[in-house]
């Protein structure tokens, strides 16, 4: 790929190639760079994609996304609610924070009351 580039006054062709070794390498006004992946980079790549928490959809559980206060509840035991619907507002710094419904479902359990403290994770819902 042969691209120019025009910073101020200066004008630079730059050329990119990737080799078959997986190294890229970089032309620049005929000056050439060559970069390649190291074991150490490979292995943090590795690592970031797999450190997410994994959840489990399976279980319809609705859970507090940060520590808060709850301030507001829009659901109770019984009712139904749809993927994306406003469940509870939780305050948290000086913030009104909407918790949202990931899921489709009777509410089975409400295990919040209004003015209560709440932890990040905590669980706040069962749906069924």
């Amino acid at each position: 790929m042969k691209l120019n580039l025009n910073i101020g006054n200066k004008k630079y062709d730059i050329e990119l190639n990737k080799t078959s070794g997986g190294s890229i390498n970089i032309k620049v006004d005929g000056e050439e760079f060559l970069f390649q992946e190291t074991k150490k980079e490979k292995k943090e790549l590795s690592l970031a994609k797999t450190s997410l928490p994994k959840r489990n959809f399976s279980e319809k559980e609705i859970k507090a996304p940060i520590s808060g206060i709850i301030s507001e509840i829009f659901a109770k035991e019984g009712d139904v609610v749809k993927q994306g619907e406003k469940v509870a507002l939780l305050s948290a710094m000086k913030m009104e924070n909407e918790i949202i419904s990931d899921f489709d479902g009777k509410i089975k359990t409400a295990l919040i009351k209004q003015e209560q403290t709440v932890k990040e994770g905590e669980l706040l819902f069962l749906l069924d």
